[in-house]
């Protein structure tokens, strides 16, 4: 049973520091902060590898063993978790009982603590990670200290990340080495959250598939993915933006912080250009998505570009250079791209800045993982206003298990739809036997229909040594809608071209359309009780069909 709260008298608004307990996993920064304390006069506790780095610096620094009376232990597991650690934290300061206990017990006050904590999260990112290591990096002392200081904002300031040493620093400096209980109230927010976020991701990584050795029961059917009993997303607010989806709306962006040094569209460097919207977000998250999975189903050998609006890909490609897939990327639908979002899976040169700086191209945001000096300097001079997005190395990009959808009343969850194209599991159902080559683009053509909206019809092929998107019928509520869009989005091309549906066709008036435009190859996933009309359809006509088992929808 929790105890009643005690008595205390109001917390005063400035109060000294004197004694600051310093325990770290990020050492970005520390040693500067800890001179810069020192230098105020503030007493420096620490532990294990952070005491020793600030030693190496020449600081004087006292050893978190000589304030228990024990030693650390049990492979650092308990060092901190003690009174004289805790009731120097936790003490309430105007409170003459909680004075008396200190006083009896020899406990001095701490009024800085400054942690972070183990990289639990990052170590469960890493690829097949023991779960021995995940459990050894799930810190306990460090946010039992962090939850003591945020609780005693009153009196006690807590620090929990290297980006907040600067502010103190400057406040302390200001006013004699003493902090406001405005910015101790700010920083205890901070640190709460900071925990939060932290509890979750543990809870969620327990929860997760392979994590224990005996799960609980799946919710899904099939499913390898084992959800939460509570689910407590926790995103950090990067940005308010200028406006939502339409002007009337308010919007703003939120980060995922366990994902904050992850390749990422809110973690790109914006090197130009004005403001982005929340229809930006969105779309070059889209764009980044899709150019990330055609690039990673070739291993990174070959590059992958596409064009999104409104949510959409427009055209869509995968080439040996940045030119040629940003160019046949434009070329599926010219007049959609224009005003669209692009994303390139690797460098923008020169001669893909030409591209992109030529008469007809317009385009609102460009995202890469780099851009050579050259090429910025052209694309910066061909608007004031495109903005250029470098993320870094894509390989450093998550492949998140789950999404959400919010909707009235909660969340919609679900694993996203990871499953990699795969000829060799597709059955040959009618017409000619498929090439390695038209396997090759189909595989192609199938990670682009996933991407596209519901129903959805993909036709591509070959542009040179290239595969790219010649037209999509995207997000129509009938199948024969889409297959019509779709053939008139590709035009002449689609004489000779790969068509990819993202379900079944339930009659056989959808693939009618597309073999009278002179399609010669259709992928499906199959299920339909009138399969075989389709089958007959493309036997009788001598074009290729063939089933993957696997349904693509996106809603």
């Amino acid at each position: 049973m929790a105890h009643p709260p005690s008595t205390a008298a109001p917390a005063v608004d400035r109060v000294r520091v004197r004694r600051a307990l310093i325990s770290v996993s990020d050492k970005t920064g520390v040693v500067e902060f800890a001179r810069a304390l020192s230098s105020m006069g503030v007493s420096i506790i620490s532990t294990g590898g952070t005491s020793k780095v600030l030693k190496d610096s020449g600081l004087s620094v006292t050893n978190i063993e000589d304030v228990t009376g024990f030693p650390e232990m049990m492979d650092g597991r308990v060092k901190t978790l003690h009174p004289k650690v805790h009731g120097g934290i936790l003490a309430v300061r105007s409170n003459p009982e909680h004075a008396r206990a200190m006083r009896e017990h020899h406990i001095e006050p701490i009024d800085l603590v400054c942690i972070n904590l183990y990289p639990f999260q990052q170590t469960v990112a890493k690829p097949n990670v023991s779960r021995a290591e995940a459990i050894e990096n799930i810190d306990i002392g460090g946010p039992s200290m962090v939850r003591s200081a945020a609780k005693n904002h009153d009196f006690v300031c807590v620090v929990t990340d290297a980006s907040q040493y600067e502010s103190l620093l400057t406040e302390l400096k200001s006013n004699d080495a003493h902090t406001t209980r405005a910015t101790r109230a700010r920083l205890a927010q901070a640190a709460f959250a900071m925990t939060g976020e932290y509890d979750r991701a543990i809870a969620q990584y327990l929860a997760g598939p392979g994590a224990l050795e005996h799960a609980t029961e799946p919710k899904a059917t099939g499913s390898d993915t084992f959800f939460p009993a509570v689910l407590t997303p926790t995103f950090e607010l990067r940005s308010v933006l200028r406006q939502g989806e339409n002007p009337h709306q308010a919007g703003a962006v939120y980060a995922n912080q366990a994902e904050s040094a992850c390749a990422s569209v809110l973690s790109a460097k914006q090197l130009h250009g004005k403001e982005m919207s929340y229809n930006n977000v969105a779309d070059a998250a889209a764009a980044l998505d899709l150019a990330l999975a055609l690039t990673r189903q070739s291993g990174f050998s070959k590059v992958g570009a596409c064009v999104i609006k409104h949510a959409n890909p427009c055209g869509a490609a995968v080439a040996a250079s940045s030119f040629d897939a940003i160019d046949r990327a434009i070329a599926g639908d010219p007049l959609a791209a224009f005003g669209g979002i692009l994303a390139c899976s690797h460098t923008i040169d020169t001669k893909a800045a030409e591209r992109l700086t030529g008469k007809e191209t317009f385009l609102e945001v460009i995202i890469a993982p780099s851009f050579s000096d050259e090429a910025q300097a052209m694309l910066k001079a061909k608007s004031v206003n495109v903005r250029l997005l470098a993320t870094g190395d894509l390989r450093t990009m998550p492949e998140a298990p789950m999404m959400m959808k919010s909707i009235a009343g909660g969340v919609l969850v679900q694993q996203r739809d990871l499953k990699p194209s795969d000829p060799a599991s597709w059955v040959h159902a009618a017409g000619p036997k498929a090439s390695e080559p038209m396997l090759h683009a189909a595989a192609v053509l199938e990670t682009i229909v996933r991407a596209i909206s519901s129903n959805a019809i993909a036709i591509g092929g070959f542009d040179g040594s290239s595969v790219r998107l010649f037209g999509g019928g995207v997000g129509q509520v009938d199948r024969v809608t889409a297959c019509k869009l779709a053939v008139s989005k590709a035009g002449a091309l689609c004489t000779g071209a790969i068509v990819l549906s993202d379900a079944f066709f339930p009659f056989n008036d959808g693939p009618k359309v597309l073999t009278d435009a002179g399609v010669k190859m259709i992928v499906h996933p199959g299920g339909s009780k009138r399969d075989n009309d389709t089958f007959e359809l493309c036997e009788k006509l001598g074009v290729t069909c063939m089933t993957t088992g696997t349904r693509r929808f996106r809603h």
